[in-house]
């Protein structure tokens, strides 16, 4: 079975990745196979990593508020390179009222502070092979 590829990427400004690299240990103790882009990429730098990296998964996390703005650019430049039926996760510190909109952007779930890393990695194995 092919191990599924997850781009691990913080967009923006926001300098703190604690959160992004608990994730990121999760997914690979859970077999996947995850590349981490570090800190402060730009939604260019994330769709182009994206396409280079053949990702099956894009897991976007941000705390620093921008994330209305951030993760729609992110999925708007993932379909302009033509790898708008990938999965694209959010987490972070999001308001539940902003979760609708980002959803309507194509962010299909929303990991907030407190969801269990069990949770995200079963959503990814129940969902990334049906976007491809």
């Amino acid at each position: 079975m092919k191990k599924i590829r997850v781009l691990v990427a913080k967009p923006g400004l926001d300098g703190h990745d604690r959160g992004a690299k608990v994730i990121a240990r999760a997914m690979r103790d859970a077999g996947f196979e995850v590349i981490y882009t570090g800190i402060r990429q730009t939604p260019e730098d994330i769709a182009e990593a994206a396409l280079e990296e053949d990702a099956d998964v894009i897991a976007l996390s941000l705390l620093s508020g921008a994330h209305n703005t951030l993760f729609p650019k992110v999925t708007a430049l993932l379909k302009e390179k033509g790898l708008g039926d990938r999965l694209v996760v959010g987490g972070g510190v999001i308001p539940e009222t902003d979760i609708p909109f980002l959803k309507s952007q194509g962010i299909k779930a929303v990991f907030t502070p407190g969801s269990r890393t069990d949770d995200l990695i079963k959503y990814i194995e129940d969902n990334w092979s049906a976007n491809r």
